[in-house]
Formats: C-alpha cells, sequence, structure tokens
C-alpha cells in the first residue's frame, strides 16, 4: 500500500509538460470550438498530423511545431522576433474562430506581410491555464491554424507561415480569473527577414 501511495504523491507534485499529440486522431468538425461530453467537460480534441498548407506536424520543445513548407525545413521559433505592427489576436473560451474585431487585426498583419515581402512569420497559438496539457496544445495549434488560414485567404503564401502551440505554458497573465484568461487566450505574431 505504501508504493501505491508514495507514487500517487510523487506524480502529483510533477509540473506539467508538453505532451506530444496523438498523430491518429482528426480535428473536431466545423464551429470553432473544441469537442465536449454530455456532461459538458471539455474533452482533449485530436490534433490532425499535417497543417492546412499540407507540411508536416512535429513535437518542439514547449509545444508543438507545424511546418508550412512541405519539406518541413523551417526556422527554429527562436530565430523570430516581435514586430511593434503584428498585433495579437483573442479568442473566445474553448474556441478557435476568427472574432469580427480580430478579423481587422489579421487584414493590418496582412497588409504589413504584403508590403515587407521577405519577411517569414512564426503564429504561435496561446492557451488559458484550463483545460489538460495535451488539449491547450491542440487547441492553441488550432487557433494558430485559424488566423494562418485568413492570412492565406488574404494572399499571404502558406510558405511563409510557421505555427507553433505552446498551450497554456506562455501566459502573458498569471492571475487567476476570466480578464487575465482572455489576455491567454490568443495567437501571437513574430517575423524575421527571409
Amino acid at each position: 500500500m505504501v508504493p501505491a501511495t508514495l507514487l500517487i504523491l510523487v506524480a502529483s507534485g510533477c509540473a506539467k509538460d508538453p505532451v506530444p499529440l496523438p498523430a491518429s486522431a482528426s480535428a473536431p468538425g466545423s464551429g470553432g470550438s473544441a469537442g465536449s461530453t454530455a456532461a459538458g467537460r471539455a474533452q482533449p480534441a485530436p490534433s490532425p498530423s499535417a497543417d492546412a498548407a499540407g507540411g508536416t506536424s512535429r513535437t518542439a520543445p514547449g509545444g508543438t511545431d507545424s511546418a508550412s513548407a512541405a519539406s518541413g525545413a523551417r526556422p527554429s521559433p527562436r530565430d523570430f522576433s516581435d514586430v511593434a505592427a503584428l498585433k495579437d489576436v483573442y479568442f473566445d473560451f474553448d474556441k478557435y474562430d476568427i472574432r469580427p474585431g480580430d478579423a481587422k487585426i489579421l487584414d493590418a498583419n496582412a497588409a504589413w506581410l504584403k508590403s515587407n515581402e521577405r519577411h517569414l512569420v512564426l503564429i504561435e497559438g496561446h492557451c488559458d491555464e484550463r483545460g489538460t496539457p495535451e488539449y491547450n496544445l491542440a487547441l492553441g495549434e488550432r487557433r494558430a491554424k485559424a488566423a494562418m488560414g485568413y492570412l492565406t485567404a488574404l494572399g499571404i503564401q502558406a510558405n511563409r507561415i510557421s505555427i507553433v502551440s505552446y498551450g497554456d505554458q506562455r501566459p502573458v497573465c498569471t492571475e487567476r480569473g476570466e480578464a487575465c484568461w482572455a489576455k491567454n487566450r490568443r495567437a501571437h505574431f513574430l517575423a524575421k527577414p527571409g
């Protein structure tokens, strides 16, 4: 009995680590929200194994990383930096659809990318702390892909865009409460000369 109790105590004291997402799962249906059960409890939404542009997904330290180019040879997220002109977009709880107000921000981001054609962009998907690590990584990836899809629909070449999901691992606000959580549900944009 003591070994089982010890195992439970040790396991409950461990920090959250990013967990690789299963490649065999399929994406949820349209509607921009993740899966749930009849009891209303959120379930981990599966992650697709390839991104919208035909690239491959791979696990990176601290998150999931998806390359847009079919070759998979993409720069490291560390190669990108913040650009003042590229603004974050935010998401409702448990959603990954682009809100009308945030569409205007993405329009401005696309305009910057069109006027800076030699730059590559990295879109980071982020979540608030609610949900399992697996669920948040998958939801963060969907948020980054939603932003990428919007930009490509405006004419930005998919091979200029990389995405990564950090789930809930890189919050901008660490307080508990809706006002703080809303700041963490975002797609963050970084760029680098290509």
